[in-house]
């Protein structure tokens, strides 16, 4: 602003005043701007004018689309049965467990007798169906099905049990709940605490003895059901597809919101933004209950009639094997996944892929290129966003480290900023007019995109639970009156616009490709305590993606039988959230309003020399927590213990 008024003043000085020619007026002007830090500009656009017009035209292009299908009322099974009339025999999804291929025409079919089978059963548009299920094709077809009747599916994470996997399913207030053979245990666990009008439905083997009493078998049901396409709901780009469960500040998993065009937006960006093309075929062994396997991956069959090959989970032992023998040419990746490929030893699979393009989010900048030098991968697709964030990144031209960028030369095309945020509290610094306070290259801040209701791109869907909405939203961000989505992520950008993550604050950590609510582990631990305070929290172990959890303990060690401890963590909660380190204290401070205060117990983290508290950690071989003692440190810092 103080160099635009310095110009616009020289020139009417110059030009009024001196009364030079335009020639001369125009150079002293030039002297002027270079001299005043404005050669930094002139870098900045040739360095990143190309970066800048790809990147406008793709979000162009996706938002023609989203006008379009807003406007025509089309919704995600209309796209995909564009996809069937283009290539019916076409190969959609291959689950690698079984070898099974399925064509577009049978997916078509698959999901269509789904549909029927629940519109028989009296079920219909905006009623909800809890799917409960591992990674395999009928996955898919079922809340495919579920969205050509309009019934919206309740995607229920795998890795839940007892009283998370009760919640999730009380909170989305389903009707029926369709659940894998193998999640037949899980859900006998909470029977007795279901309400009875709940139908149960399983799929896969089917032996009655291990199923909950009225329980029916799925599979012949849907062999019998009609296969033809049922009627069109009446739904829109705007209506409900499905839920995603994540785990947030407030505990227990919260039901995030995607509607047909977020489906759409995050699968076209990715699609377009990273020059996809419609013969690509996708290796994706993330889990399909998120959005990263099932939108990111899974979109890009339904969308624009790419191959994907379903793996149930991850295998490093496997992975290049399944790329060869599947032809695949892109690979899905979170940050864990390519530190375990790059700790397997070479073997040849490795240079015999077509693999051109690794896709995911996490990877981090110190294994970055020997990630892609070791597995000759030319193309490392980093992108940043969440199920509910309306401010995703995506790193187009395969900058080293970055997750994504801005253009620093038209910023306000896409209405996203990082703001200031007190480190220690994370609250919103605020500048003297109320407004927050953006951040200059180098600053890291807290990610935040401007909400616009009217705008599918720009949209906050939300959660089911209205209440945790406002938790992620705040007023007055990028000026007064308007409102902003908080990713509660911590990233910093460079003076070229390219963005980098840094950490993640709240009350959440990531820890083996997962989230991990700290009040949900505390509420656990407490529980299982005799109700002692307990502060959980993420520390960083060298060697290792995102923060291992650890558990401080107001208690002595004399209390508390660590064997049974661990052995009954085991039930309680997903491997992902159990501590992997614990240390037992006399009291924890809090601050006025009964909050933990966990800042220093971070900063000392699980160091024996700084800790003089007893320190224990899950020993993963022995199953069981053991004294931390500075050999033991020693190990762990030196990546000799698995955790």
């Amino acid at each position: 602003m103080l160099l635009g008024a310095s110009l616009v003043g020289a020139l009417l000085f110059s030009k009024l005043v001196l009364k030079l020619p335009w020639t001369q007026v125009g150079f002293s002007l030039l002297l002027l701007y270079l001299g005043s830090g404005g050669w930094r500009f002139i870098r900045v656009f040739i360095k990143t004018v190309r970066r800048d017009i790809f990147g406008g035209i793709v979000l162009l292009k996706v938002k023609a689309k989203v006008r379009r299908y807003l406007r025509e009322r089309k919704t995600v099974p209309l796209l995909f049965a564009s996809m069937v009339r283009r290539h019916p025999d076409k190969t959609a999804l291959i689950f690698e467990g079984t070898d099974t291929h399925w064509t577009f025409r049978q997916l078509d079919d698959y999901s269509s007798s789904v549909a029927n089978f629940l519109q028989a059963r009296g079920l219909a548009s905006g009623n909800v169906v809890a799917l409960f299920m591992e990674n395999r094709n009928e996955f898919v077809g079922l809340w495919l099905g579920m969205a050509k009747l309009g019934v919206e599916a309740a995607l229920i994470n795998t890795n839940l049990r007892r009283d998370a996997l009760r919640h999730c399913l009380d909170t989305s207030k389903a009707r029926a709940l369709i659940f894998g053979s193998e999640m037949a245990s899980a859900i006998s666990e909470i029977h007795a605490c279901l309400d009875p009008s709940l139908s149960l439905f399983c799929s896969g083997s089917w032996d009655p003895s291990t199923v909950p009493a009225n329980t029916e078998h799925l599979d012949p049901l849907l062999e019998d059901a009609p296969k033809h396409l049922p009627s069109h709901p009446d739904k829109g780009f705007t209506d409900k597809l499905f839920y995603v469960y994540t785990s947030g500040t407030t505990g227990l998993p919260k039901a995030a919101i995607v509607v047909h065009s977020r489906y759409y937006r995050m699968a076209a960006l990715v699609y377009y933004g990273f020059r996809m093309r419609p013969d690509d075929i996708v290796y994706d062994c993330l889990p399909l209950y998120h959005s990263a396997g099932n939108i990111v991956g899974v979109g890009q069959c339904l969308l624009h009639g790419m191959t994907v090959v379903i793996r149930k989970k991850f295998s490093a032992s496997r992975f290049w094997d399944d790329c060869i023998k599947y032809n695949c040419t892109i690979v899905q990746y979170i940050g864990e996944l390519c530190r375990y490929l790059l700790n397997q030893p070479p073997r040849e699979a490795e240079s015999r892929h077509k693999v051109r393009m690794a896709l995911g989010n996490g990877l981090r900048q110190s294994i970055w290129t020997d990630f892609s030098s070791r597995f000759h991968i030319p193309q490392v697709a980093e992108f940043y966003g969440a199920t509910e964030c309306n401010c995703s990144l995506g790193n187009f031209d395969s900058q080293v480290g970055a997750c994504g960028f801005n253009s620093r030369i038209l910023s306000f095309v896409y209405p996203i900023r990082l703001v200031r945020v007190n480190e220690d509290t994370m609250e919103l610094i605020r500048g003297p007019d109320g407004v927050c306070i953006p951040c200059q290259p180098g600053q890291p801040g807290q990610l935040v995109g401007r909400i616009i209701q009217k705008d599918p791109l720009r949209r906050f869907d939300g959660y089911l639970n209205q209440g945790a909405n406002n938790k992620k939203i705040a007023n007055d961000v990028f000026k007064k009156g308007d409102q902003a989505y908080l990713t509660g992520d911590v990233l910093v950008m460079d003076e070229l616009g390219y963005i980098y993550f840094r950490d993640r604050t709240g009350d959440t950590f990531r820890w083996k490709g997962e989230n991990v609510s700290t009040t949900e582990v505390e509420g656990t631990l407490s529980r299982l305590l005799d109700m002692a305070d307990v502060a959980v929290y993420g520390v960083e172990v060298p060697g290792t993606e995102g923060r291992a959890g650890m558990a401080a303990v107001a208690s002595s060690t004399s209390n508390c039988d660590l064997k049974s401890f661990a052995q009954t963590l085991e039930k309680e909660l997903p491997l992902y959230a159990r501590p992997i380190f614990l240390r037992f204290l006399p009291e924890l401070h809090k601050t006025g309003t009964f909050k933990f205060q966990k800042t220093e117990l971070r900063k000392e983290g699980f160091d024996p020399t700084v800790v003089r508290d007893p320190l224990f950690y899950l020993d993963a071989r022995k199953g069981c927590y053991v004294a931390l003692d500075q050999e033991a440190y020693t190990r762990i810092q030196a990546g000799e213990e698995k955790l």
